[in-house]
């Protein structure tokens, strides 16, 4: 079956290198959000489907583990080159099942790029460290050894950029990997997996498994997945970390966000109006990284709220495919219902809609599922539409009197993903970078997500785990040390045997 005839018809799990019907009978539809048509039916999975993709992963976690690692670097730089060769194809399935525009896709696509393109480099990463003469004749040393099997449990706004920010890695430090995607836009998947066949890897290496909670909470209990990697809200994030590390796993879980970008007087207006623009209604505001609170200080409110008004209103907001399309539709149905909601909250509390993008209907895809460009002033940090992730194209500016007051904000805020200050004053944004208690901070950047070999993640509840996603931490995640002391002694020598604990003389 092809990844086409997937994003139309039927998709299915991908298991030890085939295409696998599920076998409990449960589907899904799937809809393009644009045109509110169902396209496609998502197989589920059932508990035997768990089950047989863990065993099959699990067989394959114990060959792949012993390939050495140029043989394994040579199955990644092939999989860069395909995955760069087939990424129009893959965005534009992304924009058909999630409904970002199309440049949008690619750019998710470049992202995915920049991650293996980090684990090309995975024996850089492998080296160890040794530590010579530490005793009379005893060397001590240390290598980084698989866990065995890792499933990766993603969300639907980054179909194809967030599996690549996990399979990569545990796949280049000799694990199997089992991707359970989001059943909302899961045809991505089977695209990556085909990628991996053709590039060379061992058939069972990367599996896909297709499903919902009972997918879900069947990798979180199985006792032969030893790690656990997750992206998606705050609530299920914690319920991961939870459940898996009850069962002995290994778990990073990133959860959700509320991210600010504080504009002081003394910023290009313009310039932070046009990239607080961007990044909170890109992709309708459906990434974990979008800009949803402005923290406007002082003087700086009025003219900010102005130049966001007019900017949202020139926002083109269409089907993904348009050429001229700046933004898409939200997800679901239900998204669409709860983001208007918490625009119709937050002008009942007292706010002041500066745009509304409430009841939009665009031309030719009246039954898509769009909201337009919102901005809301005059927001407390008591009302819903602050304190809830919306997840929608909506920015909120909060008015603060000074710096340390926008540092406050912030910092008392639950969240702790992402933010960012505009300033031209160094000393200024020198001290929002050392107060700040959060993960990601940009300076005049308003989506601060690091390149691929720095790690991604937040603070607070927007991280459960110790480590990130990409980078450093995400070898350490994919691989647990093992330290080897040992020595040689010469048989004229002897044992040199005491009762003694032994010290290093």
């Amino acid at each position: 079956m092809t990844a086409m005839a997937a994003q139309t018809n039927t998709v299915t799990h991908f298991i030890g290198g085939k295409s696998k019907p599920a076998s409990g009978g449960r589907e899904q539809d799937i809809y393009n959000p644009a045109t509110g048509q169902v396209i496609g039916q998502l197989q589920l999975a059932s508990e035997d489907d768990v089950n047989e993709v863990v065993a099959v992963a699990k067989k394959a976690a114990k060959s792949w583990s012993e390939v050495s690692l140029t043989k394994r670097t040579k199955i990644l730089f092939s999989m860069r080159e395909k995955l760069a060769a087939r990424g129009d194809e893959i965005a534009a399935t992304i924009t058909t099942e999630h409904g970002k525009v199309l440049d949008d896709a690619k750019g998710e696509i470049g992202r995915a790029l920049e991650a293996v393109e980090f684990a090309c480099g995975i024996v850089e990463q492998l080296k160890g460290e040794y530590s010579s003469q530490i005793a009379t004749g005893v060397d001590t040393f240390s290598v980084r050894e698989p866990l065995g099997v890792i499933a990766g449990i993603t969300p639907f706004n980054f179909p194809a950029m967030v599996p690549m920010w996990m399979a990569p890695l545990a796949i280049a430090t000799g694990n199997a990997f089992i991707l359970k995607p989001s059943e909302r836009d899961p045809s991505a998947s089977l695209m990556l997996a085909e990628l991996w066949q053709e590039a060379g890897l061992p058939d069972g290496v990367f599996n896909v498994l297709q499903g919902d909670k009972l997918a879900v909470d069947g990798l979180l209990t199985h006792p032969d997945v030893d790690g656990v990697s997750f992206i998606g809200s705050t609530p299920i994030a914690k319920y991961v970390h939870e459940t898996a590390t009850a069962h002995g796993k290994r778990v990073q879980a990133l959860g959700g966000a509320k991210n600010h970008a504080v504009v002081l007087p003394d910023a290009d207006i313009d310039m932070a109006a046009d990239l607080l623009n961007t990044a909170a209604f890109g992709a309708a505001g459906e990434r974990c990284m979008a800009i949803s609170v402005a923290v406007a200080v002082g003087e700086a409110a009025d003219v900010l709220a102005d130049k966001l008004r007019e900017r949202a209103n020139n926002v083109v907001v269409a089907e993904g495919t348009n050429a001229d399309a700046d933004m898409g539709p939200l997800i679901t149905p239900q998204s669409k219902d709860r983001v208007e909601r918490l625009i119709g909250e937050a002008e009942a509390d007292g706010a002041s809609l500066v745009t509304d993008g409430r009841n939009l209907l665009v031309k030719g895809n009246e039954e898509g599922f769009f909201v337009g460009p919102t901005v809301i002033d005059h927001v407390k940090t008591d009302m819903s539409a602050y304190k809830e992730e919306i997840f929608g194209p909506v920015l909120v500016i909060v008015r603060v009197a000074d710096l340390d007051e926008a540092i406050r904000v912030i910092n008392e805020n639950p969240y702790g993903n992402g933010t960012s200050i505009f300033t031209s004053t160094g000393a200024f944004a020198r001290k929002f970078q050392r107060a700040i208690k959060v993960g990601m901070v940009g300076v005049n950047i308003p989506i601060p997500v690091p390149v691929a070999w720095h790690s991604f993640g937040g603070w607070n509840d927007s991280l459960f785990g110790d480590l990130d996603v990409n980078g450093s931490d995400g070898v350490r995640f994919s691989t647990r040390k093992k330290v080897v002391t040992q020595r040689w002694p010469e048989p004229a020598h002897g044992s040199d045997a005491s009762f003694s604990f032994p010290t290093h003389d």
